[in-house]
């Protein structure tokens, strides 16, 4: 993403970029995913996989003060792990963007879908919602950044006004009682996708660049920018959590449905479930709409793609194409997709190769710069275990369960 000349040195610019990137469709996984672990499990989730990823953020603010100029991840990997760590870090981005454009096509699909139905009493298949779908976003790309800037500024306001009015109705109806429900052994299954929600390190380049390098204002902006969508997902899980039984989650979670479905089975027709549908179908549209156009300007770079009316059509279709077929294939792939993106993709992208770059840059090139991050081999160890815990986590809860 290029950030303007005029608006540079804003914290306050980089904090709501940064909250913008994280909040999105995982709002719609993460009470399905987390509901049977429970509500203080999950809380306590919330707060490592948060702080892992601020620190893994850091990390890369670290190695790209490195450089020379912005320098996007594949770039980063390439100057400090050379040839392997450049084709790593690009095949690991491919997985990672394709897995979550899947989870947001499948998604797309049934919210089109029963929006035609219950406003327009026309009953589509939930593949043709998702086609739908896939030609406005391809549209808009076709139409270039500045349509998709207007689009998203009006997508945001939708997303913040039936958001707060979900919450603000809905927290009074919440039942604590169904708050008090702890299963700790099958906390893990919400790692993932937590990972994949707080995920912000695309930005990273743009930001240093944005902050005029000054490392004080990046951190901040980083802390306070991944806060606010923190607090956002504690209160949907409160009033997510504290509105519907377990027993209808568990039915989601075996369909791989979102969690306004689970709304709706355990509330049924109501102003809150209407309210809720449109705020996940907003969550789903910002959350396409930030990572299509990253996608985008990543294979029009890797490709050698110009963004002319036939480099973007090509480019659309890369990036909608593949990923539509899938959820053709797969219509429950939504939390299925979401996981091995949080699980593998993010994990080994914005985790373990932030690690190995640090630590190539600090103990082998022995670059002179300042550590944004303390605690030295001992710390980059920590995260380098933790990110492999939640691949071995995926793996166990994917093949075993």
């Amino acid at each position: 993403m290029e950030i303007s000349p005029a608006k540079k040195g804003s914290v306050l610019g980089a904090i709501l970029l940064i909250a913008g990137c994280c909040i999105g469709a995982g709002m719609l996984g993460l009470p399905v995913l987390s509901a049977r672990a429970g509500f203080i499990p999950s809380l306590v989730l919330f707060f490592v996989c948060w702080l892992y990823m601020v620190t893994t953020g850091i990390l890369l603010v670290e190695i790209n003060l490195w450089m020379d100029k912005e320098t996007h991840i594949v770039s980063m990997a390439n100057q400090t792990l050379g040839k392997t760590g450049k084709t790593i870090s690009w095949f690991v981005f491919l997985f990672l963007f394709y897995s979550l454009m899947v989870a947001y096509i499948a998604a797309s699909g049934s919210l089109v879908s029963d929006f035609l139905e219950k406003h327009l009493h026309q009953a589509l298949p939930n593949a043709a919602g998702s086609l739908i779908f896939c030609l406005l976003f391809g549209i808009l790309i076709y139409l270039g950044t500045n349509a998709l800037d207007w689009f998203n500024r009006f997508l945001m306001l939708g997303l913040i006004t039936s958001y707060v009015a979900l919450v603000g109705t809905g927290l009074p109806h919440v039942n604590t009682d169904l708050l008090k429900h702890q299963d700790w052994s099958l906390a893990s299954f919400v790692i993932p996708a937590l990972i994949v929600s707080f995920g912000f390190h695309n930005l990273v380049p743009s930001l240093t660049t944005y902050l005029n390098r000054e490392p004080r204002k990046i951190i901040q902006a980083i802390i306070i920018g991944s806060l606010i969508p923190l607090i956002i997902y504690l209160l949907w899980e409160v009033l997510i959590l504290g509105l519907v039984p377990l027993k209808d989650f568990e039915q989601s979670l075996n369909q791989g449905a979102i969690a306004t479905e689970a709304l709706r089975t355990a509330v049924g027709a109501s102003w809150i479930v209407e309210i809720a549908e449109i705020f996940a179908f907003f969550a789903i549209i910002t959350s396409l709409l930030s990572v299509s156009l990253s996608f985008v300007d990543f294979l029009a770079d890797a490709l050698r793609i110009k963004k002319t009316p036939q480099g973007k059509i090509i480019l659309a279709t890369l990036v909608l194409g593949p990923p539509f077929l899938f959820s053709l294939l797969y219509p429950h792939v939504f939390l299925i997709a979401l996981n091995y993106a949080g699980g593998f993709g993010a994990v080994i992208l914005f985790g373990i190769l932030p690690v190995l770059m640090t630590w190539k840059g600090r103990y082998v090139k022995h670059l002179n710069h300042v550590q944004l991050i303390p605690g030295g081999k001992f710390t980059l160890v920590l995260i380098m275990l933790f990110a492999v815990s939640v691949i071995c986590i995926q793996i166990f809860n994917q093949f075993i369960f």
